[in-house]
C-alpha cells in the first residue's frame, strides 16, 4: 500500500471518541493526513515512549493573545504579519486551529477587519479557520465588556453589518435570543452554512428552546453575562438538561462552552455543567491580547477604549472588578478540569478536539479534530499530566518542548 513517505507512532495511547486507545497511529508526510493503522511497510517510526496523541487543540473563542487583539486593525499588510505571529504562537500550546472572534464593534470596523479572517493555512503554524462574531445581535442588561452603544435588533440583516465577508470570513455568531425577531436571524444565518451560539442575553428557558428550534446548537461561554440557572427558573443554561438526540418535539442539547480559569466560573460550577454532557462540553480560553504578556495595565482598543489590567490569570477593565476576557491556554484549561472534576485526559482533552471539531462541523474526511483515517495530521504530543510536548502540523513535526527549551538555554 502507498501513501508516499509515512510515520508510524509506536509505544503510545491516543485519544478516540473521548477515550484513550492503546495501539499505533500512522500519518502521512506527503498527504498530511491520517492513515489506516495496518498494510504500509517502511516508512519512520517513532517511539513516544508512552506518552499520549491528541488531535491539535481547536481554539473556538479567541479575541487575541500575545499582544494582538484581532479589533487592532491598521492596515492588511501590517495586520496578516501579526496573524501570521499569532498562528506561530499558538503552536507551543498544541493549538493548530482557531477561529479569530470579533466581539461588538461598529459596522465599518467588521468590514474592514473581517475580509482578512478568510480560513487559511500558515506554513508550520496553526490554521485560521474563519471568524467568530460576537455581536452586534446582544442584549443591554448582559453586555459584559461590549460596548452596548454598538448594539443592533436582529432585523437588520447581517450583510448590512459584517457586509461580503458574512459568506466566507464567518463561520460563527453569538446572538441573544431574547431579541424580538432573533429566530428569522438564526434561520438567515444557519441556512448560509454559519453556526449560531446563544449567549449575551437574559433569556429564559423557553426563549432558548425556540431558538434551537430555529437552527442555534450551542451556549457562548455558559453562565457568563447569562442569567442564572435557578431551580424553577434555568434559564440558557437548563436547555444542558435536554436529551443529546431530538426527542419528540424537542430539540437536541446544545453545545455548550466553558471558561476553565477560576474566574469566569467556580471549579465545582464548571465540573458540574461539564459532566451533564461531556461529548458536548467545549473549553475556551476567550483569551484577550494580554495573554501571554507579563502582568500590567495596558491600553485599550476597539472594543473596550479604557485601559485593562492583568494580573495573573485575571484581566479587568482598569479600577473595576468586570472581566474583559481570559489569559489562560487551553492546555491550562485542560489540565485545570482535569483537576477540578477528576476526568481523564481523553475525555478533557476532547472538549477542545473532537467536540468542537463536532459543533462546528469539520469532523468529516478531510477535517480535522479526531484522529481518525482521512483527517488532517494535525497532532499534539501531550504528557500523562496534559502538558504540550510536540505539535505536528499536517504530518510534520512542527514544534518540540524540550528542543525549544534547549534552545533557549543556549540563548541565555
Amino acid at each position: 500500500m502507498s501513501a508516499g513517505w509515512f510515520t508510524t507512532f509506536t509505544n503510545c495511547r491516543y485519544v478516540l471518541n473521548g477515550e484513550l486507545v492503546s495501539d499505533h497511529l500512522v500519518i502521512s508526510d506527503e498527504l498530511g493526513t491520517i492513515l489506516r493503522r495496518e498494510g504500509y511497510i517502511g516508512g519512520e517510526c517513532v517511539d513516544l515512549e508512552d506518552t499520549i496523541i491528541a488531535p491539535g487543540f481547536l481554539e473556538l473563542q479567541t479575541n487575541g493573545v500575545n499582544g494582538f487583539h484581532f479589533t487592532q486593525f491598521e492596515d492588511e499588510a501590517s495586520y496578516e504579519k501579526k496573524l501570521e505571529s499569532t498562528a506561530k504562537y499558538y503552536i507551543q500550546e498544541g493549538v493548530t486551529g482557531w477561529w479569530a472572534t470579533v466581539p461588538t464593534v461598529g459596522e465599518a470596523v467588521f468590514k474592514k477587519i473581517l475580509p482578512s479572517l478568510s480560513p487559511r493555512e500558515y506554513p508550520s503554524a496553526a490554521t485560521l479557520l474563519g471568524a467568530h462574531a460576537e455581536g452586534p445581535y446582544l442584549s443591554p442588561s448582559k453586555k459584559g465588556a461590549h460596548n452596548e452603544s454598538l448594539f443592533t435588533l436582529p432585523s437588520t440583516p447581517p450583510s448590512s453589518i459584517y457586509g461580503p465577508s458574512l459568506s466566507t470570513s464567518v463561520k460563527l455568531v453569538t446572538l441573544a435570543p431574547d431579541l424580538p425577531e432573533s429566530s428569522s436571524l438564526i434561520q438567515s444565518l444557519t441556512s448560509s452554512g454559519i453556526v449560531v451560539s446563544l449567549g449575551h442575553s437574559p433569556a429564559n428557558y423557553v426563549d432558548g428552546l425556540v431558538a434551537l428550534k430555529a437552527g442555534a446548537t450551542a451556549l457562548t461561554h455558559t453562565l457568563n453575562a447569562m442569567a442564572p440557572l435557578q431551580s424553577r427558573d434555568p434559564g440558557l443554561a437548563g436547555l444542558l438538561g435536554l436529551p443529546p438526540w431530538v426527542h419528540s418535539s424537542q430539540p437536541p442539547s446544545p453545545y455548550f462552552s466553558l471558561i476553565p480559569d477560576g474566574l469566569h466560573m467556580h471549579p465545582s460550577t464548571l465540573s458540574l455543567l461539564h459532566r451533564s454532557n461531556p461529548r458536548k462540553s467545549i473549553l475556551i480560553t476567550d483569551s484577550i491580547e494580554l495573554a501571554g504578556l507579563f502582568d500590567g495595565t495596558y491600553p485599550g482598543h476597539a472594543q473596550i477604549p479604557h485601559e485593562q489590567t492583568k494580573h495573573g490569570a485575571r484581566a479587568t477593565i482598569a479600577g473595576t472588578d468586570t472581566l474583559v476576557g481570559g489569559c489562560i491556554s487551553l492546555q491550562e484549561g485542560v489540565r485545570n478540569l482535569m483537576a477540578w472534576s477528576g476526568v481523564d485526559i481523553a475525555e478533557a482533552v476532547a472538549t477542545v478536539t473532537e467536540n468542537v471539531a463536532a459543533m462546528m462541523g469539520i469532523d468529516g474526511v478531510g477535517g480535522r479534530g479526531v484522529l481518525k483515517e482521512g483527517r488532517r495530521a494535525d497532532l499534539c504530543v501531550l504528557s500523562e499530566e496534559g502538558v504540550v510536548l510536540q505539535t505536528w502540523i499536517a504530518g510534520k513535526k512542527v514544534w518540540d518542548k524540550e528542543e525549544a527549551e534547549g534552545d533557549a538555554d543556549q540563548q541565555e
